[in-house]
């Protein structure tokens, strides 16, 4: 049997924004730590396992993490600083296999089958690259291991926190059958509960349930994805080729903002760190995302696509202020503003934009400033008289 047959790895770095404040403050060890903007709206980005023991998880409101766990560490997060370990963390998995398809900051699927000839087993190569990681970033990741890749994230999530699980050849459906459906990659919770309706909890019973009764309720291509996965099937390659397709900021506000003067500045300021983060991204794109959520959590969203990519503060304002417009906002305080943009060009955006033009003259040249001074060196001068609205974003 050919070890290599389970040749994806599913790598998670665990509680990534915790561990990363953990290994540079050891008094944080041992203890529930919670990381997350601090204000009244905040939400939490990162809960150790001591947290999450308490009901504290990721997206839930610094409140109701307050309310369930009052004597936590909470910490603001420091995205520089984990970016940093993002970078390291990258570079150490490159190392091993130029297979590597990035899903988030701290998360990769993995193709091993190339490490044939230096390595016993994929299990071994997951051995090593654990012990890289942690030697040389003092974290610590979670690695899942199977023939096809959405076993190998189910894999990983059964080993957290800091383990290493192989779903070795033959096994798959018996490791499947003891899963409940919801731990099925993409299964919502209109899925679920359509799916409890029929009387189907685990994946051994969606493996049993008729196709073509399946297919009445939930649909043909609906019913299709859920019965592959559950007989362990999964086309999909690693894509090392994989980009990022959209860069995005948001704020949510202290109080909800209101008044023309408060979210236009408020919007003008999540332009400018927005052609901050696209900057470094070098990257640029054609259309601009708008999204607003109001007092109520009603929330809106709008968008528009260029004729020419944006990435400079400029650029982007316009379209987003004017996205704004078309928003029914009269009488309704806002609670969160987010603007982003996608269908991206990367790496080449800055030579597809400089067209011999004064404007973009002036970008090149805002540019290398912010690049040396920092993006506040160069400010719209609407946010150079006094800072911006109190935000938790």
């Amino acid at each position: 049997m050919d070890p290599f047959a389970t040749r994806f790895a599913h790598l998670d770095m665990d509680a990534f924004y915790v561990e990363v404040e953990r290994r540079d403050d050891p008094t944080l060890v041992g203890v529930p730590v919670v990381v997350g903007g601090l204000g009244g709206r905040g939400v939490v980005a990162s809960a150790s396992y001591e947290a999450r023991r308490r009901g504290v998880h990721s997206a839930m409101p610094i409140s109701e993490a307050r309310r369930r766990l009052p004597a936590g560490r909470y910490l603001a997060p420091d995205m520089e600083k984990y970016s940093a370990a993002s970078r390291r963390l990258f570079a150490i998995l490159d190392e091993f296999t130029p297979f590597v398809e990035p899903l988030s900051i701290d998360e990769a699927f993995l193709d091993l089958a190339g490490l044939r000839l230096h390595y016993a087993s994929p299990y071994d190569v997951a051995v090593a690259m654990r012990r890289r990681i942690r030697e040389e970033l003092a974290l610590p990741a979670s690695v899942g291991i199977a023939a096809v890749k959405f076993l190998a994230k189910m894999a990983s999530k059964q080993a957290k926190p800091d383990g290493l699980m192989l779903i070795e050849e033959g096994t798959e459906l018996a490791f499947l059958d003891r899963m409940g459906v919801a731990e099925l990659w993409g299964v919502g919770d209109v899925t679920l509960r359509t799916l409890a309706g029929l009387g189907i909890e685990t994946v051994g019973q969606l493996r049993e349930y008729p196709a073509q009764s399946l297919q009445r309720h939930v649909g043909n291509a609906a019913a299709a994805h859920l019965v592959a996965l559950a007989h362990g099937e999964d086309p999909r390659q690693v894509d090392r080729h994989r980009d990022a397709k959209s860069v995005s900021v948001e704020s949510t506000f202290a109080a909800d903002i209101s008044g023309a003067d408060a979210v236009e500045r408020a919007l003008l300021a999540l332009c400018h760190r927005l052609a901050g983060r696209l900057r470094r991204a070098r990257a640029a794109g054609r259309t601009v995302n708008l999204k607003v959520r109001f007092g109520d959590f009603t929330t809106v969203t709008r968008s528009v696509t260029c004729q020419q990519l944006v990435a400079d503060t400029a650029e982007i304002w316009p379209v987003a202020s004017e996205l704004f417009a078309k928003v029914d906002s009269a009488g309704r305080g806002i609670r969160l503003l987010g603007v982003g943009v996608t269908g991206l060009a990367v790496e080449e955006a800055t030579q597809l934009m400089l067209d011999g033009s004064d404007r973009a003259a002036l970008a090149e040249v805002k540019a290398e400033v912010k690049e040396r001074f920092g993006d506040d060196a160069v400010l719209p001068a609407r946010l150079a008289d006094r800072s911006g609205p109190d935000a938790n974003g």
